[in-house]
């Protein structure tokens, strides 16, 4: 018997993702809801427009299906003579402009929101630098920077013989992690001291590029207590791989206490 290899290939891949169980535990294949207004605003978008295509799609592909099966011609089907028809046109003309209005008003609103960062209790300024950010906290006199934690270092170096699957939050894991409170509108002042950067946390759905010279500004306001990671979204160089972004998200009274400690560390420094 011979096995053809469009029949194998779908076995294949079944064993070759069942082999690779756990490095697919944490696949997604949606974007994720996250713990902001405006991430939630950004995936009700997502799920509204998905489903219009999805069921503009099937309408479309369903059309051709009946038309290949019930008009072929091995049935005896004929082609129409006509060359124009106004009323056909008119209708696949002003169906698909109403389509496109319908999805911009509500995209229009979100965009206009996420630009909107008045309000805004706390002022954070970021600076991508190759290959670390720096943060500076402005109207709370503290700032550090912020670079890939030792142990994923370590790691990603040829030759270390350190396994990266042992290592926790390989390359998502940094020495000095941003710390915001829940609940408060943070606006961002995000900038670049050498090449283009971008600044990316899924979570929050923000996503700014740092250009040097220029200051671009965002906000979130995250509702929910945790740490989330992005990184760096914009090839920067050949270390771009290793500028991770962590943010934890902390009660008023931690972050508070946080802060004490980063101003006595200031203070602490010859």
């Amino acid at each position: 018997m011979i096995i053809r290899p469009r029949v194998l290939a779908p076995v294949l891949a079944l064993l070759a993702l069942s082999i690779a169980g756990p490095a697919w535990s944490d696949f997604e294949l949606n974007m994720p809801v996250g713990v902001t207004t405006t991430s939630r605003d950004v995936y009700e978008l997502h799920m509204l427009i998905l489903w219009i295509c999805t069921i503009i799609a099937l309408g479309v592909y369903g059309a051709m299906v009946v038309a290949i099966v019930k008009f072929r011609k091995s049935k005896g089907a004929v082609a129409a003579k006509f060359t124009h028809n106004s009323t056909a046109e008119v209708v696949w003309t002003v169906i698909p402009a109403a389509i496109l209005i319908a999805m911009a008003v509500p995209a229009a609103e979100s965009l206009i929101r996420m630009e909107d960062t008045r309000g805004s209790e706390l002022t954070i300024k970021i600076t991508g630098y190759q290959w670390r950010w720096h943060y500076d906290y402005i109207d709370a006199g503290v700032s550090f920077f912020s670079t890939l934690d030792r142990e994923s270092n370590a790691a990603r170096r040829r030759g270390s013989g350190i396994d990266p699957s042992t290592v926790e939050n390989y390359l998502l894991a940094v020495d000095n992690e941003v710390v915001v409170p829940v609940d408060t509108k943070v606006r961002l002042l995000v900038t670049g001291a050498d090449v283009l950067h971008a600044w990316w946390v899924p979570e929050f759905a923000v996503r700014k590029d740092a250009v040097p010279g220029f200051i671009n500004e965002a906000w979130f306001t995250a509702d929910t207590e945790g740490t989330y990671r992005g990184q760096c979204a914009e090839l920067c160089g050949m270390d771009h791989g290793f500028m991770p972004i962590v943010v934890r998200v902390t009660s008023q009274e931690e972050y508070e206490a946080w802060l004490g400690e980063r101003r006595a560390q200031v203070g602490s420094t010859p």
